[in-house]
């Protein structure tokens, strides 16, 4: 009954709609509504503003590390942290307090990492990084690093054990079902960059300043 209930608290902390409710507080504005229409880091970046933008992609971190800790906190044994982070992520996908419509998983996703493994945590945000240095587009690196990140779950352990100690099945299928579904509500996303259309952030080999 514990597990379940600290679950439900993963899932909870993973609801709290970061970019809605800094919009609506301090903005006045749904962030839903305006730019992709999506209420994660990358809309509140194009909407409300780097300050704002900076303040969401952290405090979506925090929901994922925060739940993912919950076992260690609370003494909670026999029970892979992964599937607090789980929760978080469904819940930050599928939040109670929005509606169920939610962001793309990748901040709360990585939050998850931080509080598994920050040394790995660290090496996929060097991932992330220079896929979005190469592309200038977050929409096409998040897709770009969630396979390789996925990918490295497999092979890091043997090259590098020092950044992730040892195989972990539930890891495995974690980043191949978020990958999936990163994929997914980047749709979207897809058709935009198969058209050119696709945002560009202000800087990187392709940045959109390169297209005024």
């Amino acid at each position: 009954m514990n597990i379940l209930f600290f679950l439900l608290i993963a899932y909870l902390l993973g609801s709290i709609p970061s970019g809605v409710w800094i919009g609506k507080i301090f903005f006045h504005k749904d962030i839903r509504q305006f730019g992709s229409g999506n209420s994660g880091t990358t809309n509140t970046f194009r909407v409300l503003g780097k300050t704002a933008g900076t303040i969401v992609l952290f405090m979506d971190i925090l929901k994922g590390t925060l739940a993912t800790s919950l076992p260690l906190v609370f003494h909670l044994t026999n029970v892979n942290p992964l599937w607090f982070g789980v929760c978080a992520i469904l819940g930050h996908t599928f939040p109670i307090f929005a509606k169920f419509k939610g962001g793309k998983a990748v901040a709360t996703s990585a939050g998850m990492l931080l509080a598994y493994s920050p040394p790995f945590f660290i090496y996929s945000c060097c991932i992330f990084i220079i896929c979005l240095a190469i592309t200038s587009m977050v929409s096409l690196s998040s897709m770009i690093a969630a396979v390789l990140i996925t990918i490295s779950t497999f092979v890091i352990p043997y090259i590098a054990p020092w950044i992730l100690a040892q195989q972990d099945w539930l890891l495995h299928v974690i980043a191949i079902g978020v990958s999936a579904f990163i994929f997914y509500r980047h749709k979207e996303n897809i058709q935009r960059i198969k058209n050119g259309t696709e945002s560009r952030i202000p800087f990187g080999l392709n940045s959109s300043k390169k297209n005024v």
